[in-house]
């Protein structure tokens, strides 16, 4: 019989990989931003956030994050690092509400602080990374962050949508992944 440990390693593996795999299929939300593009990588993240707790969220963000840094080579350590405080604070803010609050309303009220935490986040670090990192003037990215406030509030938002309408019909994999641990004697103790 396969332990309560494998079994959650091989579960948060296969929603890391699910997530590379939805990173990959990208496109432009703003005409007047092209080089922002909006996947729905965040959304297994989410899910291992809901089902395992926060710190396997970050996990899976992170995970991903160095994937698809390694995979697409866009940007290289400062993308993965982008890419991980843009997810990890998404999945972080929502996991640690809904942990606390384990209901539907637990659920709404995570993913909206959550996306405002994302939303006012990202341009921030935008502002600081950014210029340090590839030369553009402090001007150039505050000229720029209505576009980016905007593209993290759509992002997020339609991340945590998803997520919302998904979670509860892949639950049943995740509870049924749960019960066999339960009736095994094995309880997941970080939910």
């Amino acid at each position: 019989m396969v332990n309560r440990r494998t079994r959650k390693i091989v579960m948060l593996g296969v929603l890391a990989s699910i997530s590379v795999l939805l990173s990959l299929v990208n496109w432009p939300l703003f005409p007047s931003a092209p080089h922002l593009r909006f996947e729905t990588a965040d959304i297994p993240v989410l899910i291992a956030g809901f089902a395992f707790g926060p710190g396997a969220g970050l996990l899976v963000s992170f995970v991903m994050a160095v994937l698809m840094a390694a995979i697409t080579g866009l940007d290289g350590v400062v993308g993965a690092m982008m890419h991980f405080l843009s997810t990890g604070s998404l999945v972080l803010v929502a996991s640690l509400i809904y942990r606390r609050r384990h209901t539907l309303g637990g659920a709404i009220i995570g993913l909206i602080a959550g996306s405002i935490v994302h939303t006012v986040l990202m341009p921030l670090v935008n502002l600081g990374v950014i210029p340090i990192v590839y030369g553009f003037s402090r001007e150039q990215i505050v000229a720029m962050l209505p576009i980016l406030f905007a593209f993290n509030a759509a992002k997020s938002g339609l991340n945590s949508i998803i997520t919302l309408v998904l979670y509860k019909r892949v639950s049943w994999l995740i509870k049924g992944f749960a019960a066999e641990q339960k009736e095994s004697g094995i309880l997941l103790n970080n939910r």
